[in-house]
């Protein structure tokens, strides 16, 4: 355990001393010692050092973070702390530090734990009575273990000889201290609870500070004394790493009161700096940052992952997504919206879906509700309803709640929702059952639900109104995100198979009768990527275009931004017969057309070892056609900004960064399209047969393009390379 005087500013080593009372040689630098801090403890040793050890609660030394069976314990400095949980909360016992003088007006110290006075807290004793003390925050079940700043005025005792007591004498729920981080100061740091600020809302956006990494806070936006908005939020104590909003244009003209759980005495930033404005800090630069994907959707700010409520109504795409509005992590759940013309350009909508009591909004589905069957329309639009897991117990609001299935509806295209006043839809069937997948089925003139059980378990609804559902059957198939729909087999509308996945895309071809699906042969792998999840395909498409349309999850890092994570390229899916059976396809949809720039174009050309036809062609963002035949070459590689994608022609085999897929010529040629962002590298080939999305960071990489034979020469029959222009500018 390290003790040591630690300087504010101007620090010059000047000499060591030994100091008798705490039996330590300190380091003693001091150009302004009134105005420094002596740490008392820090706790990073093997041992406890000279303070004095009673009972079995403290172990044999400080503790390295969290210890077994315990939540995760958060908020301390460094490596080690004291935590009483040894062996649980059964554990009792003390440890005292040795005597020192009070030289500062204030001791500032890291707690946590339980709330016991007396019990489990930490004293300071002067002439062996206790003239300070304080304790952990929990005496309830649920809580946290994270630590926090508390601080005691000692002014009064200065020049008093003392010592510092940690407690450990509870049993029960809660029965253990955790400390951390013990200095003498001039300056008083504490943890103020529910600290509150005043808006009058006029403007567009509340603008927060985010640390990446900094401890979480629980914000509470209050109107007319109602909470109408809870999140968790890294709030940055000092140089933020990036801003984030949350949009309170729907409460203009009324007073908001933000609140935040635990407020630091201490931030330079933080919770002060919170403004009220019509633009959030960095609207000037967005969709330039450096890691921004060009053609895919990203979300301004925050994190997403799963695509949710994908439906088309009036010549809008709409792609809601699970969306963290105020950091970079997972977190927050609620349900982003963006609109599009064309699956293309997207225009992000505010939030909407935010978490309640029932819990943050896990994934789902919306559709149409052409006929009214819900009886919720109000006006000439038609409703949109969305289906979504309200998440139990996921946040502050909803401790013990369970999951269940709730509803909402928009009677104005989408703008704005509402929830249904007799939510949860679905009760609670069992374990964390989620993720919604509801459609209308013509045949049997319903509605029908997938849902998501447990394991890999899905259960089949049904309903007349979307308000009543039915259990049907259930089926042993795929793990959460299902999806449910009809395709044609080689285009023959009057031969249709159903198609049942779960998140990771392995899919079932069979029947369904509205009540039951039956799967013809085992479960299929569709792609051979490294980033696919969650997908989901858009309801209500015209008959007229007759696509069955799916985007999904990007699982990519965007390390240091200020959005995280993106959604993949939409593809539109179709049933081919093939040697192996019926198989689903994907190809990136038509309307990519709508990028292309320039095009070079290459045909019938013999490559030999050591040629590249493309030698010529730079660019960041592209799309590349190739027909190819191998011929005498052993391998065809196509390289994009130095990461080859190779085709080996005695394997049969196509094989991208670590992923490979099996893929042999049809009429002794590959067809192969690969589209090129910052961060991806998606291939199709021989039309969509096989499909590899691949999370890849490009944007340090060459602007440039290969084509390259080994073992002997190859013939490029056709090959087109289009760069593609940015949707966002």
């Amino acid at each position: 355990m390290r003790m040591i005087s630690v300087l504010t500013k101007w620090i010059v080593l000047v000499g060591c001393i030994a100091n008798p009372a705490l039996g330590k040689v300190l380091a003693y630098e001091s150009f302004n010692l009134e105005t420094s801090e002596l740490l008392i403890a820090d706790f990073e040793g093997d041992t406890y050092g000279d303070w004095q050890v009673a009972g079995e609660a403290f172990g044999p030394g400080p503790a390295q973070g969290t210890l077994p069976n315990q939540m995760q314990v958060s908020g301390f400095k460094g490596k080690g702390l004291v935590n009483t949980f040894y062996q649980g909360d059964g554990t009792t016992g003390t440890l005292t530090s040795p005597a020192f003088t009070i030289e500062r007006n204030f001791i500032n110290f890291l707690i946590g734990g339980g709330g016991h006075p007396g019990q489990t807290c930490m004293n300071l004793l002067a002439d062996g009575k206790v003239v300070r003390t304080a304790a952990g925050p929990n005496i309830q079940s649920g809580g946290s273990e994270q630590l926090d700043w508390q601080s005691w005025n000692v002014s009064e005792l200065a020049g008093q000889t003392v010592r510092i007591q940690i407690v450990d004498q509870h049993t029960g729920g809660w029965g253990h201290i955790n400390v951390d981080h013990i200095v003498q100061s001039n300056t008083r740091r504490q943890v103020i609870a529910n600290k509150e600020r005043t808006f009058e809302l006029q403007k567009k956006y509340l603008n927060f500070p985010v640390k990446t990494g900094a401890a979480n806070r629980l914000v509470r936006l209050f109107i007319d004394k109602q909470c109408v908005r809870e999140f968790q939020i890294e709030i940055a104590p000092e140089d933020p790493d990036f801003w984030v909003y949350l949009d309170v244009s729907e409460f203009a003209g009324n007073q908001g009161t933000l609140q935040i759980d635990r407020y630091d005495s201490t931030w330079q930033t933080g919770f002060d700096a919170v403004t009220h404005a019509d633009t959030f800090p960095g609207q000037d630069t967005l969709y330039h940052e450096k890691l921004r994907p060009q053609f895919h959707f990203t979300s301004r700010r925050g994190w997403n992952n799963d695509t949710n409520g994908m439906v088309y109504y009036k010549g809008q795409y709409h792609l809601f997504y699970q969306h963290n509005p105020y950091g970079w992590n997972w977190g927050n759940m609620t349900w982003g919206h963006a609109v599009s013309a064309d699956m293309i350009h997207w225009q992000e909508w505010p939030d909407a879906i935010h978490p309640d009591a029932l819990g943050t909004i896990f994934s789902g589905s919306a559709v149409v509700d052409h006929n009214n069957t819900a009886g919720l329309q109000t006006g000439h639009e038609k409703t949109l309803v969305a289906f979504y897991t309200s998440a139990g117990g996921s946040s502050p609001w909803s401790q013990g709640k369970p999951f269940t299935q709730s509803m909402a509806y928009s009677n104005d295209a989408g703008k704005t929702w509402n929830k249904y006043e007799h939510n949860p839809v679905v009760k609670h069937i069992v374990g964390g059952n989620r993720d919604p997948k509801v459609f209308w089925h013509d045949a049997t003139n319903q509605w029908v639900m997938v849902l998501f059980l447990d394991g890999k378990r899905m259960a089949f609804f049904t309903s007349p109104d979307l308000k009543t559902w039915t259990k049907q059957s259930e089926l042993d198939s795929f793990f959460e995100c299902p999806e449910l729909f009809e395709l044609p087999v080689d285009g023959n509308t009057s031969g249709t198979k159903w198609i049942l996945y779960g998140a990771s895309g392995e899919y079932f071809v069979g029947r369904f009768d509205g009540k039951k699906f039956v799967p013809e042969g085992g479960a299929v792998r569709f792609q051979y990527g490294n980033c696919f999840y969650a997908s989901q395909t858009f309801n209500d498409i015209p008959p007229s275009d007759g696509r069955r349309i799916q985007m999904a999850w990007g699982q990519i890092a965007m390390p240091d931004m200020p959005f995280n994570q993106m959604v993949l390229f939409p593809v539109s899916l179709t049933l081919h017969t093939t040697p192996e059976g019926i198989r689903m396809f994907a190809e990136p949809i038509r309307e990519i057309q709508s990028l292309h720039q320039q095009h070079w174009q290459r045909t019938n050309l013999t490559v030999k070892p050591g040629d590249n036809p493309l030698a010529d062609i730079k660019g960041e963002l592209f799309r590349v056609i190739a027909e190819f035949k191998p011929q005498d070459a052993q391998s065809c590689s196509l390289v994009v900004r130095d990461i080859p994608i190779v085709y080996d022609a005695a394997k049969q085999q196509l094989t991208c960064l670590d992923k490979s897929a099996p893929l042999a010529p049809i009429d002794g040629k590959i067809r192969l399209e690969v589209l090129v962002d910052r961060m991806s590298i998606e291939i199709f080939a021989n039309s969509g047969q096989v499909y590899m999305p691949l999370g890849v960071n490009l944007t340090a990489k060459p602007d440039s393009l290969q084509w390259n034979c080994t073992g002997g020469n190859g013939m490029i029959e056709k090959l087109d390379v289009y760069t593609l222009k940015s949707i966002w500018y």
